[in-house]
């Protein structure tokens, strides 16, 4: 199997790289699934902290979901034990911070991958959009609040009914980023935020960010919201329009949406 995800321990700071250029780090399955299985290395040695990154100066961070494994119509495209959410979870639960080092553009559910993570710290050539609609896909409400929590309803609105990417000086406006800094700088900044971070009781690091993870998902929501949040998602991905989106995306033309 590729090696999606390089793994390093460097001065005590795990460093996890998307690994499959070739693809522009696309969110496969494997690639996934391997990012997974990294961060439980990780725990099992105890590394205080992630450094989550593409290659250095990399053009794509990550384009985001691969398309090509989407389901076909009739199948939830983001089901709580898709691959892809899995590996969401994992960044949550990994036991300290996550930091996201972002070089060059980032697509659909990559953005997603980036909120999810602690912190992230970008150069000026960091840019982030959130795709789903261009797709005709019905995105989730945990990845949707991914998005509440970090940069609030109106922000979050205005990413997802755009699609537009948003470049790397309105990113940190927004907090999308923590830190906007100088592509000749970013690299030396982050590791050295992260040994400032590894530096502290990690225990306490530990229970501040599950505390933090609490919190964030304390909204009570009935019975009644969640079937219907779920039926509204049904009535997308069994729609004409997300069999169109992927058929164009295959095609590589522009998709003739019919809102049907």
């Amino acid at each position: 199997m590729d090696q999606l995800i390089l793994r390093e321990i460097k001065d005590g700071i795990g460093v996890l790289t998307l690994n499959n250029p070739a693809r522009r780090n696309a969110l496969s399955l494997e690639l996934c699934k391997q990012l997974v299985l990294a961060l439980d290395e990780m725990k099992k040695k105890k590394v205080p902290v992630i450094v989550l990154r593409a290659e250095k100066n990399a053009r794509v961070w990550s384009a985001g979901h691969d398309i090509t494994q989407l389901p076909k119509v009739h199948n939830d495209p983001l089901a709580y034990d898709s691959p892809m959410e899995v590996a969401f979870r994992a960044i949550q639960c990994y036991p300290g911070p996550v930091i996201a080092l972002i070089q060059g553009s980032v697509w659909g559910g990559a953005t997603d991958l980036a909120v999810t993570c602690d912190l992230a710290i970008g150069d000026e050539t960091a840019t982030f959009a959130i795709t789903p609609v261009k797709m005709g896909l019905p995105y989730n409400a945990s990845g949707i609040m991914h998005f509440i929590n970090r940069v609030g309803s109106n922000i979050a609105k205005e990413m997802f009914f755009t699609a537009e990417p948003v470049k790397a000086d309105r990113a940190y406006h927004f907090g999308i980023l923590n830190h906007l800094v100088s592509s000749r700088e970013v690299e030396e900044f982050t590791f050295e935020l992260a040994r400032t971070i590894a530096g502290n009781s990690p225990l306490a690091v530990s229970v501040v960010k599950e505390q933090f993870r609490i919190l964030s998902e304390a909204h009570p929501i009935s019975p009644e919201s969640f079937e219907r949040i779920q039926a509204l998602r049904r009535k997308v991905y069994n729609s004409g329009d997300y069999e169109e989106g992927i058929k164009a995306f295959m095609e590589k033309r522009k998709p003739e949406f019919k809102g049907r």
